[in-house]
């Protein structure tokens, strides 16, 4: 059990930590993601280089990264299902090779619900378009719409789960500290959809 722990942890972390928004945009655009609008790796930042195709392949991969490393564990690892997403989700914020300044995590947790649960995917999905074309903030959006899992999963999750996407909750509110401050000081950028 101590070595499939181990192997858990590796493989999540180092797939987690594949930073999507900066290998696309070197390879497609030569620039480098952190020295545009954000300086943040995600979709969202990426977006902001006006390359919707770009924004696109990275919210892809970027979920799929935290949906591969639940359906891994699922297959191989059973019981290690919530540590396999926490460590993913963790990878993706703080990659060793980006000096452990990463995304914000929201695509990957995606990712990761969908491999849990579709119905949380398609929940999450539903109410982060609820709340953008309401409030025109992905990051709000992202806020409310992971909130919104956490209050869902109480009703239809079991116990582990509903302490697993609290965590996750509570570290997307750190991620987006800086962007609590710009809501609040209405300095916050709407997204255009």
């Amino acid at each position: 059990m101590n070595l499939d722990i181990i192997y858990v942890i590796i493989y999540s972390y180092f797939l987690g930590a594949i930073p999507f928004g900066l290998i696309i945009t070197k390879i497609f655009l030569g620039k480098d993601i952190r020295d545009i609008g954000s300086g943040n790796i995600g979709t969202t930042n990426v977006l902001r280089t006006g390359k919707k195709s770009l924004a696109a392949a990275t919210l892809l991969f970027d979920v799929l990264k935290g949906y591969v490393s639940v359906i891994i564990a699922y297959k191989y690892f059973n019981e290690l299902v919530y540590l396999s997403a926490l460590i993913c989700f963790i990878g993706h914020i703080f990659p060793i090779w980006l000096k452990f300044k990463g995304g914000k995590g929201v695509a990957t947790y995606l990712g990761i619900i969908l491999g849990i649960s579709f119905m949380l995917g398609v929940v999450f999905g539903v109410a982060w378009l609820i709340a953008a074309v309401i409030f025109r903030y992905s990051s709000l959006s992202s806020i409310l719409s992971s909130m919104i899992i956490c209050f869902y999963s109480i009703v239809v999750g079991n116990e582990m789960q509903n302490y697993f996407l609290f965590i996750l909750f509570v570290i997307i509110i750190f991620t987006h500290k800086e962007n609590i401050v710009r809501l609040k000081n209405s300095k916050e950028s709407k997204i255009k959809l």
